[in-house]
């Protein structure tokens, strides 16, 4: 924490917040992929079928891993908005909230980029929905809430992306600011090989309504991705990182290898500038070829009926 002293008291606390919720999230990623028992054994490389294998990602490599953000990245849509769907279907709120999450859902996927305002508040709202509940309560919900409204908006192209560090024999990690419950749901759904995500507080296994650090977002991810590769004895100059947000690149600025997946209008013009590959599965166009796997060109998938829309039909 040295390094903080030459900020000011306002940016010193803000920063501070950062690194703890970077380190809280990395922990906890560590922890979930040792309990699975991936964290200390590499997933092995796929066979060689003689086919020339891609310059990137390099298989064999175990200093290197992949990061992909998960809202409008992996997956159609924001993952805590669909997660306050499946909570408002298992009655946690009342109806009179249902408006705002379809609204900010609504919101996102029209504007496609994250709002720190819309995300905050989402943020807020979730926390004092789960304010008292166990966490393993909440984590048998993910599992349903993952089946009900996010497996079919996962994107074939990133997903293969996924897979072919995978298929390198590399492990890949998902870095979100959703709850690191729900993250690690959808990790372990995709077969990665963990997340890391926002920690919320929690005694004796009861949330408390309050977070551990501040949002895993923006700096934030940066300094939890700095903190998981530390740990794991990753050479981050080989590594990979993946977003659609202008606020991820702290993080992607992180890794040698960054890549602008479905981009907003910042993200596109900085990749641009600094020649970062970039590809967009919203259209099906592809943004640029250099150094993607094949597998990655799979078909895009429509956007799907927006959660405003679908949350109306609900109530009628």
């Amino acid at each position: 924490m040295a390094a903080l002293r030459w900020l000011t008291p306002r940016r010193r606390s803000a920063t501070a917040r950062s690194v703890l919720a970077g380190e809280a999230s990395a922990e906890a990623a560590r922890k979930s992929a040792e309990a699975a028992g991936i964290a200390e054994t590499p997933q092995e490389a796929a066979p060689d079928s003689g086919a020339a294998e891609p310059e990137f990602p390099v298989h064999g490599d175990d200093r290197a891993a992949a990061f992909f953000d998960l809202d409008n990245t992996v997956m159609q849509g924001a993952a805590i908005f669909h997660f306050g769907r499946g909570l408002y279907k298992r009655k946690f709120f009342e109806t009179r909230d249902l408006a705002r999450f379809a609204w900010q859902q609504a919101w996102f996927r029209l504007a496609g980029f994250e709002d720190p305002e819309h995300m905050q508040d989402a943020r807020d709202s979730a926390l004092s929905i789960v304010k008292g509940h166990r966490v393993s309560e909440l984590k048998s919900i993910g599992e349903e809430i993952y089946d009900e409204y996010m497996a079919e908006r996962i994107w074939p192209g990133t997903r293969a992306l996924a897979q072919a560090h995978l298929d390198a024999g590399q492990k890949v990690w998902l870095v979100t600011a959703a709850p690191v419950e729900i993250a690690q749901v959808i990790a372990r759904r995709l077969g990665l090989t963990g997340a890391l995500g926002t920690v919320a507080e929690s005694i004796g296994g009861v949330y408390t309504g309050k977070l551990v650090g501040e949002p895993l977002h923006g700096p934030a991810k940066a300094e939890a991705v700095r903190a998981l590769a530390t740990a794991e004895h990753l050479d981050l100059s080989r590594c990979a990182a993946y977003s659609d947000s202008h606020n991820d690149i702290p993080m992607l600025s992180l890794v040698g290898h960054p890549y602008a997946i479905n981009p907003d209008s910042k993200l596109r013009k900085h990749a641009r500038e600094l020649e970062w590959r970039l590809r967009d599965y919203r259209t099906g166009r592809k943004a640029a070829k250099v150094g993607i796997p094949a597998a990655a060109g799979v078909g895009a998938v429509a956007g799907g009926t927006a959660a405003a829309i679908a949350l109306h039909r609900r109530r009628r």
